[in-house]
């Protein structure tokens, strides 16, 4: 079978898409992954058909205008940012997905490109299976990733509303620059108000390991809990620099916040040095906080740009990260503690699941990040002894797991 993958975002929205890609492809069919060219080395390494998506998801993170939404927190504002940038990406979507669609037999799309792949659907008329690292079908078992978590207090009819209104949430920022694309691009009239009616009713892949969220009691037999889509090991010979820290003391902990961006990364990058000079804990700092060289730190912290979440979360005491879907599922498979320092979005609520599954301390918003707080979190994750165990046999459960043959298998069952 033909299928096309459709992924935008950040590299932690794609790379989990790569690994099913590759999955698929070694089931037998053709795959084709569309996305930003940034990514075109990583979809190609491994051996997928590459098909260009114009835009840079990167450029709007890096934003002034995302930087002061994400400094403040404000869902609002950070849709609003992010609906404007999709206002003028959307017509080059809209035509990069022809092409990159055009010999397809089957779409297949999480959030980053299901608005995009739904009118796609609706033109080629190629059935679209949605397939998700987040939660995204209703239940009343818990809230929508972007709602708080105190939506559960209300009950079961609140949570099952709140994935019922992140799903308009999530068309309704994209309504306009979709209607302009259909009209302009795909030739069709503009979708229904409350969004596009599926081709057909397809199952829906979720890329998350039940270990880490059970399967909802009240999810029909069409939605499918694979466990999580993780590439083969990397191939990666670290810097001789970076092998000799990890050598000269004990674990440390490695800390590094992805895409995210902070109003001002010295003063991110002052606290996190005086959290670990306070508990005490050597540290990789990972990307470069904005200009920070190794001359400004102590030699008990090692900065470098990247490094595969794969190769170094096995190699730390802790994983500190913003809790987005793929390095939490990075950082529980590692089996240590997770600190998790949510911004946005879907990350709340991976930090409050590693919190409830006692793999980790309370998470520690963004907002709320100073030298004390992230001390504190830090000498919780290194300290617990039961904390620590736990983590090491849920990281075995995560590891036992083939989310990428399971998702397969599913697709190829296939009767289109």
């Amino acid at each position: 079978m033909n299928v096309t993958i459709i992924a935008l975002g950040t590299r932690g929205d794609v790379q989990p898409y790569v690994a099913l890609g590759a999955g698929l492809r070694r089931a037998g069919h053709a795959v084709r992954l569309a996305s930003h060219g940034t990514f075109r080395d990583l979809v190609q390494g491994a051996g997928l058909d590459f098909a260009p998506m114009r835009g840079n998801v990167q450029e709007v993170v890096h934003s002034p205008e995302m930087r002061a939404a994400l400094a403040r927190g404000n869902m609002l504002e950070i849709n609003r940012v992010s609906a404007r940038a999709t206002q003028s990406a959307a017509l080059h979507w809209a035509e990069d997905g022809l092409t990159a669609a055009r010999d397809a037999e089957l779409l297949l799309a999480g959030i980053g490109g299901m608005n995009v792949a739904q009118s796609l659907s609706e033109k080629l008329r190629v059935p679209l299976l949605e397939a998700h690292v987040v939660p995204f079908h209703p239940t009343r078992a818990f809230p929508g990733a972007i709602f708080p978590p105190g939506v559960a207090r209300l009950g079961g009819w609140a949570n099952r509303l709140s994935h019922v209104l992140t799903r308009q949430v999530m068309w309704q920022m994209f309504r306009a620059a979709d209607t302009r694309a259909r009209r302009e691009v795909l030739d069709l009239p503009p979708a229904p108000v409350l969004g596009p009616r599926p081709l057909r009713p397809l199952p829906t892949l979720h890329g998350i390991s039940p270990a880490v969220l059970p399967r909802p009691a009240d999810w029909d037999a069409a939605q499918h809990l694979t466990g999580y889509w993780f590439l083969p090991q990397e191939d990666w010979t670290p810097p001789p620099a970076l092998e000799a820290f990890l050598r000269a003391g004990p674990r440390p902990v490695s800390i590094g916040f992805g895409s995210m961006t902070t109003p001002d990364p010295q003063a991110t990058t002052r606290a996190m040095l005086e959290a670990l000079e306070r508990s005490g804990q050597r540290a990789v700092l990972l990307s470069g906080w904005g200009g920070l060289s190794a001359q400004d730190v102590p030699d008990t912290v090692f900065v470098t740009d990247s490094a595969p979440h794969t190769w170094l979360f096995p190699r730390v005491a802790a994983a500190v990260h913003h809790g987005g879907a793929g390095t939490t599922a990075a950082g529980l498979a590692a089996g240590v503690p997770n600190v998790v320092v949510p911004f946005f979005g879907d990350q709340p609520f991976w930090g409050e699941r590693v919190r409830g599954l006692g793999v980790g301390p309370a998470p520690v918003p963004r907002r709320a990040l100073s030298a004390g707080t992230l001390a504190a979190a830090l000498t919780r994750a290194v300290t617990d002894a039961a904390m620590q165990e736990r983590a090491a046999a849920l990281g075995a459960r995560i590891r036992a797991e083939d989310g990428v043959a399971r998702a397969a298998e599913v697709v190829s069952g296939l009767s289109l």
